[in-house]
């Protein structure tokens, strides 16, 4: 498809518009940098998602939007299964619910600098990290059935957490749907040693301390002040979630041709929602989504025995958990009136705004907080979702600072133990199991993240609430 090129609507959007076989307009939020910087794949990429069948309003791209499998990584679109709306792979991605967890130690930052190096290792000891990495717990196929089926909940019935932790994770730390007999034998197999384990590539744990606050109302909510301490895990359900993407491009790919979809890309595979290939794939989703959420909830736990053995006057309150790679049913008003739809957010974030129903009681006045992950060597942002966002973007932001090259080029000009050495200069501490991992994730592979939320910011997905910086990391 030859997709048309984007041209400036509103500040910080712009417009592709219909051609071809294209349903709906494309959307792209950014500004004239992020959009120069943005690689071409993006504009096709969001054209072939805007020619699939039941989409609603438009195809969309946060501003931290790059490449991806089918749709572009930042990539959002919503289906209405009463029009012949399909559910895909590619709009979810291979790593099911990677997602963000942070936490609030209660302390700051003058507090903990002088147990800051003993507490990274005793994390780096205790949280498993790295390619193909296992955990402590060794789970029978049935108890790993229970996981899929029930999430963080799960977790915390079997003593990883506290019962007060579900209200602070989306969906209350299980999504409804999961059939674990959807899920393939070899993914659960893949999976039986890998929870509670933070995985490889852009995965980490982050100890950070908050340098700004934008805006105090929502960060004393969310337990926020200058110079507290935070700690993030992000990471999502492993290997069982990259295996439920490989079996469902095999089945999707065949619905597809089943039920004569047009599919412009291999990775955009889909089926209608309401197909039985389509139902399958949704609950097998549901499984990997609750698979990322036991797996953070667990690593919260680890990270609390970790803190008790170091610094036992922490108290490590949950401030949220919040997913990236998901496909969701969510009400929203398309032309004044409420609609069940299937979001499909590709390294996009849900951002409730003030007043949503699914937001915990303290939140509600303020907002969902979000956390968009920069780099280690950079900074990171906390967020708040906003009324604006529901109608700009069905309630989705981007997810972090967004790649600007890919690992093999980043592989190509630096080495792990330069980047470890230069970012130790800057009073970072970095624990990795791996030097080339350390190597693709150099700061400067990322765009600005500062540019990306203040886009973000100024387009009213989400609304800046505070800055933090890293102290010590962990990468897998």
């Amino acid at each position: 498809m030859n997709a048309g090129q984007p041209r400036k609507i509103e500040d910080c959007i712009y417009e592709i518009p219909r051609t071809g076989a294209m349903r709906v307009p494309a959307y792209i939020f950014a500004d004239s940098h992020l959009l120069r910087d943005m690689d071409s794949k993006v504009v096709e990429q969001l054209s072939n998602v805007a020619s699939l069948p039941g989409i609603v309003k438009a195809a969309m791209a946060m501003p931290d939007a790059h490449w991806g499998y089918g749709f572009p990584i930042g990539g959002v679109a919503a289906f209405d299964p009463g029009e012949g709306g399909v559910i895909s792979v590619g709009g979810v991605g291979y790593d099911i619910s990677c997602g963000v967890r942070s936490m609030a130690l209660g302390i700051d930052r003058k507090e903990i600098l002088p147990y800051l190096d003993q507490l990274i290792q005793e994390l780096f000891s205790e949280i498993p990290a790295g390619v193909g990495s296992t955990g402590k717990l060794r789970l029978s196929m049935e108890e790993l059935d229970d996981v899929l089926r029930g999430g963080a909940v799960w977790a915390v019935e079997r003593g990883y957490g506290e019962p007060e932790d579900l209200q602070f994770i989306e969906e209350q730390g299980r999504l409804e749907g999961a059939d674990p007999a959807r899920v393939s034998y070899r993914a659960k197999e893949r999976q039986l040693k890998q929870v509670g384990t933070l995985g490889s590539g852009n995965h980490y744990l982050e100890i950070q301390y908050v340098e700004e606050i934008f805006d105090h109302e929502a960060a004393q909510a969310f337990g926020l002040e200058k110079e507290a301490v935070v700690i993030s895990i992000h990471c999502g359900s492993r290997a069982l979630g990259h295996q439920i993407g490989t079996d469902y491009i095999q089945i999707l790919g065949k619905a597809a041709a089943k039920y004569k979809i047009p599919i412009r890309e291999r990775e955009l595979v889909c089926a209608p929602i309401n197909s039985p290939e389509g139902k399958d794939y949704y609950m097998a989703m549901a499984c990997g989504v609750n698979c990322a959420l036991a797996n953070r909830q667990v690593l919260m736990h680890l990270v609390r025995k970790s803190l008790k053995r170091v610094l036992s006057h922490t108290d490590c309150r949950l401030i949220y958990d919040v997913s990236h790679n998901t496909c969701k049913k969510e009400r929203h008003r398309v032309n004044g009136k409420q609609k069940t739809l299937y979001v499909h957010r590709k390294g996009a974030t849900r951002a409730f705004g003030p007043g949503h129903s699914e937001l915990p009681d303290v939140y509600r006045k303020v907002g969902q907080p979000l956390f968009i992950g920069g780099t280690m060597g950079t900074c990171s942002f906390v967020l708040a979702g906003t009324r604006s966002g529901e109608d700009l973007a069905w309630s989705s932001a981007c997810h972090g600072a967004g790649r600007s090259m890919s690992r093999r080029q980043a592989l190509k000009r630096w080495k792990g133990k330069s980047v470890i050495n230069s970012l130790k200069s800057k009073g970072i501490i970095i624990k990795t199991a791996s030097m080339r991992g350390a190597a693709e994730e150099a700061p400067e592979a990322y765009k600005d993240v500062k540019r990306v939320v203040d886009v973000t910011h100024r387009a009213g997905l989400a609304r800046k609430v505070a800055l933090v910086r890293p102290m010590a990391v962990i990468k897998g």
